[in-house]
């Protein structure tokens, strides 16, 4: 979808729609700074008031920035939630698609312990190549969701030759897995997972989650009982959890807990954005293990 669609979608409304800093991985440095953890994100946007409006989000929320500038408009996602609580996703990449592979260098992760990488990145297979070697080079670990099947089935075996070369933690839910491993079962996909990557995590939706690492499977309960209001961000508010939990030494049990705990108050809500008495409940119950 183009600019100018998003814009026309937009004039049919009765209310003014939610704005929030966004795209994968953003929702993910977000909540990993609500936990209290360092996060920064790197991107690029436009010259517009998106573009502002993003940038003070981002100090709002306590996470670091690195964003290089285009003449492009703003990135754009507008999404469309339905009575049951599935949603539409209508991207127009703007200025985000425009960011070079030159630009991305080990300084942008100075410091880093782990680097983010959303799976849709692997549409610009340079700049990927260049994200995932920078971050080598500056000593981090590179983590990778696969985004969505979608993504999987585009891309299988250029995925499997850059997760082979440099990813060490692999994140996917159970439609990804499947086109990814070629196993429809839960515990076959996470042991094949699992010999792709040092850890590897497998989120199965209601049914809780998996985590590998080393030869051991963990099996995680899902939290929390009452019915989604929106899913949006589920899978993003888990990676949170779960790399916040890492960086932080927490077992591999807590880490999937964790992820879980967040996963599941973003559900709660309409959009990605948890409010502060969803974090105060995730605290409350992380300090209860």
């Amino acid at each position: 979808m183009d600019y100018t669609q998003i814009e026309k979608t937009l004039s049919y409304l009765n209310s003014r729609p939610q704005v929030i800093p966004g795209g994968s991985a953003c929702n993910s440095v977000i909540g990993i700074a609500a936990l209290g953890g360092r996060a920064r994100f790197v991107g690029k946007l436009g010259r517009d008031e998106t573009a502002r409006i993003f940038e003070k989000e981002l100090k709002k929320n306590k996470v670091e920035s690195i964003l290089f500038r285009s003449s492009s408009p703003t990135g754009r996602v507008l999404s469309i939630i339905t009575p049951d609580a599935q949603r539409s996703m209508f991207t127009y990449l703007g200025a985000s698609a425009e960011t070079h592979p030159e630009e991305i260098t080990a300084e942008c992760f100075e410091g880093a312990a782990i680097v983010h990488i959303e799976g849709y990145l692997i549409f610009n297979r340079e700049l990927i190549l260049a994200t995932m070697g920078a971050a080598k080079q500056a000593g981090a670990l590179i983590s990778l969701d696969l985004a969505s099947y979608t993504v999987v089935e585009s891309a299988r075996d250029f995925l499997g030759s850059i997760v082979n070369e440099f990813v060490d933690i692999l994140i996917a839910n159970e439609d990804e897995a499947r086109v990814f491993t070629g196993c429809d079962q839960d515990e076959q996909a996470i042991s094949a997972l699992s010999k792709k990557a040092e850890i590897a995590a497998l989120k199965v939706g209601k049914r809780g989650s998996y985590i590998a690492c080393n030869g051991r499977i963990s099996k995680i309960k899902p939290q929390g009982t009452r019915a989604a209001t929106d899913t949006t961000g589920a899978g993003d508010l888990w990676a949170s959890g779960f790399l916040y939990g890492l960086v932080n030494d927490y077992s591999f049990d807590k880490c999937g807990e964790l992820g879980s705990l967040c996963g599941y108050e973003v559900c709660q809500v309409v959009g990605t954005k948890i409010p502060a008495a969803g974090w105060e409940r995730i605290k409350r119950q992380l300090e209860k293990k």
